[in-house]
């Protein structure tokens, strides 16, 4: 990416900051849309420079979800806490806390370690397309089976989470790698196979969210090129991923009160049948 002629525009950061920040939490794959907007505005998408850019205006998404979450995330730490300190204080919250830590190990170590292909190879059209459509299988499935569970009587609240549901959401969280597969896709599928309670699953991304994009945005950080990408474009990202990141979680967190993720995954469909079709059709290059 030439600094003299490919320089990240205001207009160019305020669109990505919008994408960002009303995809990351909804289950429709942020990297996903992110990448698209960006071969929309052409931009190169397997660029370290704007890979990084990528993962470094979700700290907008981060942001938002600490101030949303504040007091919940302060319960819960206090929690921890108090629970390391004193076994007789290991209330529930302390057990859920942990859920989280042990959940977000995985994608951490997995994303770190295939960092080079997620950055390259996958960085792909194509792999957006058919992830897109693909996982939409899973949150049928997983759509089917947590109702499935409330018909029986067995859905389960928040007081049932225990760590290994954590790992095993954390483990299924490694998938959102995949541009196209959705992070909260994932995370709240996982929770909605073990028959957890649709708003708890989806809290229970948010929270997972928290380390993993604190992380990537961190990482990405040292991939952003100045001269390509100036600080002013750079923070405007991340004000406007906030402030819709921040509308978006309030959003979903109402939906899924009383609606089902079909609304998504039928989305999800659509976009990925209409991106290999434009993929097909060479209206538009995979890189």
């Amino acid at each position: 990416m030439d600094a003299g002629n490919a320089v990240l525009t205001y207009l160019d950061a305020l669109i990505l900051g919008i994408v960002e920040g009303l995809t990351e939490y909804l289950p429709v794959s942020s990297t996903g849309h992110l990448t698209i907007a960006e071969k929309l505005l052409g931009l190169p998408i397997d660029n370290p420079t704007v890979t990084g850019y990528t993962a470094t205006i979700q700290i907008g998404a981060i942001l938002a979800t600490l101030l949303y979450f504040r007091t919940k995330i302060l319960r819960l730490f206090r929690a921890w806490v108090a629970g390391l300190r004193n076994p007789e204080a290991r209330t529930h919250d302390y057990t859920l806390a942990w859920a989280v830590v042990v959940g977000s190990l995985p994608v951490g170590i997995v994303g770190f370690l295939g960092r080079h292909v997620i950055e390259g190879a996958l960085r792909s059209l194509w792999v957006v397309a058919i992830a897109l459509i693909a996982w939409s299988l899973v949150m049928w499935i997983a759509e089917r089976r947590y109702e499935g569970a409330v018909a029986k009587g067995n859905e389960r609240s928040e007081d049932d989470i225990t760590i290994r549901d954590g790992l095993i959401i954390g483990l299924v969280q490694c998938f959102s790698l995949i541009p196209g597969v959705s992070r909260s896709g994932a995370t709240i599928s996982a929770g909605l196979l073990s028959g957890v309670n649709r708003v708890v699953a989806t809290e229970l991304s948010f929270f997972l969210a928290i380390p993993a994009l604190t992380a990537a945005g961190l990482f990405g950080l040292k991939d952003v090129d100045t001269a390509v990408i100036p600080l002013g474009p750079m923070i405007l990202g991340i004000v406007i991923s906030f402030v819709v990141a921040y509308a978006s979680i309030a959003w979903l967190l109402r939906f899924v009160a009383s609606n089902s993720l079909r609304v998504f995954i039928w989305y999800r469909i659509a976009l990925g049948v209409v991106l290999l079709v434009v993929l097909s059709m060479g209206w538009m290059t995979a890189t």
